[in-house]
């Protein structure tokens, strides 16, 4: 049944504190879309729901050596870019004021080696015009300290939440790892500890080796898959994680179309983010929005949030 009328296609992420409500659900997701400055010359980045940083942490690093950080597999790619960034200074005194100028929000990914780490990087942002909120990588496989070494016990992540809750009135999206035996366990535990908002789920832990070379292709040798490839294990983790908690779930891993949107929206997530396509076609998050609009009217829904976790029963 097509609909003539214009769906409504706002969400909500956070009521608590400062609300975080998005114009649509379609997010750009953290480290693919870099700080969304140079995207913002090329498209229009006002129609997207919101845009994640790249991940900061409270100094700037170098990452991973140069030659081996990426590597196309079938259905994905690999990198372990080792978290290559500017540092929490220079995001608040560069960045930060082109934010604020925007009319999409600007959610700032960060990481620390400590939870007392990720509370001090919360600090620095607390009352910086132009970031509307916080996500919390708990999950990624290539950071040297951090990242999925919290995300994988459930006590480390509750800490690393607290802390920032503790630190910040911003509302906090923590990101999950799929290198778990029960994601639900560490869900339950962030959501207990204050977040906000999940985000499920980072890349998965993997690796290739060159045949002729004999030799790992990555420098780091293990580094984390996403694409296609991750979408099905993504799917599932989103499932599971809507069934354990109360809070919003993000939805992430090999979003390459609305309709790959939709499942995620149909097995409970609220919103979804839209990574390595972006990689292929920089445009692929306004695509995605596009193929969301489309089939609401196709199907004759009149809001978006009708779609979440309908496949639930």
């Amino acid at each position: 049944m097509h609909s003539t009328e214009t769906p409504k296609l706002s969400v909500e992420l956070a009521s608590a504190k400062h609300s975080l409500v998005l114009a649509n659900p379609v997010m750009a997701a953290s480290g693919t879309f870099s700080y969304g400055i140079e995207q913002a010359k090329a498209f229009d980045i006002q129609r997207l729901g919101a845009i994640v940083s790249k991940t900061t942490t409270l100094q700037p690093r170098a990452g991973s050596p140069a030659g081996g950080r990426i590597d196309e597999t079938p259905a994905g790619m690999l990198n372990s870019i080792g978290l290559q960034n500017a540092g929490i200074d220079r995001v608040v005194r560069e960045m930060a004021p082109t934010w604020e100028r925007w009319r999409v929000p600007v959610v700032v990914s960060i990481l620390g080696a400590t939870a007392e780490e990720y509370g001090e990087c919360a600090a620095r942002l607390e009352g910086i015009p132009g970031i509307a909120g916080l996500e919390l990588n708990i999950s990624s496989p290539n950071a040297q300290q951090g990242g999925m070494e919290f995300g994988q016990d459930a006590r480390s992540a509750a800490a690393v939440t607290s802390a920032v809750v503790r630190q910040s009135t911003l509302p906090v999206i923590v990101k999950l790892t799929p290198n778990v035996t029960d994601i639900a366990a560490i869900a339950r535990a962030v959501a207990d500890a204050g977040a906000d908002a999940l985000c499920v789920v980072n890349t998965l832990q993997a690796m290739s080796i060159d045949a002729h070379d004999r030799r790992p292709r990555i420098t780091r040798v293990f580094a984390g898959l996403s694409g296609p490839a991750m979408k099905p294990v993504a799917l599932r983790m989103v499932w599971q994680v809507a069934s354990a908690v109360a809070v919003p779930v993000i939805g992430c891993g090999g979003i390459m179309s609305g309709t790959d949107a939709v499942e995620f929206l149909l097995a409970g997530a609220t919103a979804v983010q839209v990574g390595t396509a972006t990689f292929r076609n920089p445009r692929a998050p306004l695509d995605v929005l596009d193929g969301i609009e489309a089939y609401l009217r196709d199907e004759g829904i009149a809001d978006v949030v009708d779609l979440v976790g309908a496949a639930r029963g």
